[in-house]
């Protein structure tokens, strides 16, 4: 879609729907991208890690741990959109570093869904 630009008392203003929200998020100050965290048996969780270590063995850092995610109809969706009913949603606390046992999942999020999912209240 094109951008539709309006001017009113000489501020101009973009639709919503017109700017591109699949840039991904930026990474912290050590490199690490915000990310989509899928374990085998301690869940998912969302915060900066290292993609290039490789192996099911890594740490997390700022994280949250995603319990229950409504608005979404999958962690891909979480991890592009975030979530549409951030009010029911139940995401932990931000904790600064977690190590991460039999990670099967990894994904990449979007500035959208980082802010997104930082915004949902604990």
């Amino acid at each position: 879609m094109e951008e539709k630009i309006i001017k009113i008392n000489n501020v101009e203003y973009v639709r919503k729907d017109s700017i591109k929200t699949t840039l991904p998020a930026k990474k912290n100050s050590k490199g690490m991208e915000y990310c989509i965290v899928r374990t085998y048996s301690a869940g998912v969780f969302a915060g900066y890690i290292d993609r290039k270590v490789k192996g099911q063995e890594n740490t997390i850092f700022n994280s949250r741990r995603l319990w229950y995610w409504d608005g979404a109809n999958s962690l891909s969706d979480v991890a592009t959109n975030g979530v549409t009913k951030p009010n029911t949603c139940k995401f932990g606390v931000e904790i600064p570093e977690t190590d991460l046992k039999q990670v099967i999942e990894v994904i990449p999020c979007t500035g959208r869904a980082e802010k997104n999912i930082k915004e949902v209240k604990v």
